[in-house]
């Protein structure tokens, strides 16, 4: 059975939504977008990269491999854009007709627990979540997250979409925590089973 990890840039108020620049989700009004900006370091770049390290895929609501889709693909002048080529991703969707042009792609379509449980249960793949905010408000309550890399920054929004939807009963274990040079606390969480 694989496994799946998630990877998250988090407000000290929860708020998930939006952390890369300011166009990236304004639904609900949300006027903080790129609030993550003034945060990464060199501490945080190896540490988080070791929860998207391996041999692994990536999974990702539709939303969020759009906007990956459109950053990275096909890029070769940065070091990102080969490794996002190559590596495999899956792409949950309700829509059974969505056909990605992005290299290595393979879509799930239908409801996501079931699709997304159905591809942990047969496959031995650590699978790897980066936003996907809709995605998780299904895979977190339904228990198919089993780790969690959080970057948790010295910042309240006051407002915008959570990380961990309203309801979702979880308990984890510390497996590491780690400060960053901007006060950043990068946090790595195991589902407690």
């Amino acid at each position: 059975m694989g496994t799946i990890s998630i990877v998250e840039n988090v407000s000290l108020d929860g708020v998930a939504q939006a952390p890369g620049s300011p166009d990236e989700d304004t639904r609900g009004g949300f006027a903080h977008g790129g609030w993550f900006g003034p945060y990464p370091d060199a501490v945080m770049g190896e540490v988080m990269g070791r929860g998207m390290a391996g041999e692994g895929a990536m999974l990702f609501g539709r939303r969020t491999f759009e906007s990956m889709q459109a950053a990275w693909a096909g890029t070769t002048d940065n070091p990102f854009g080969p490794v996002l080529d190559a590596k495999r991703k899956y792409v949950v969707t309700r829509d059974a007709g969505y056909a990605p042009t992005w290299a290595n792609t393979t879509v799930l379509a239908g409801d996501a627990a079931r699709t997304v449980a159905e591809l942990k249960a047969g496959t031995d793949l650590d699978l790897t979540v980066l936003g996907s905010p809709d995605l998780l408000a299904t895979l977190l309550p339904a228990g198919l997250v089993d780790d969690a890399w959080l970057a948790v920054a010295p910042v309240v929004l006051g407002s915008g979409r959570t990380l961990f939807p309203a309801g979702a009963h979880l308990r984890w274990e510390l497996v590491e925590s780690v400060p960053t040079t901007t006060g950043v606390v990068l946090s790595h969480y195991r589902l407690a089973r």
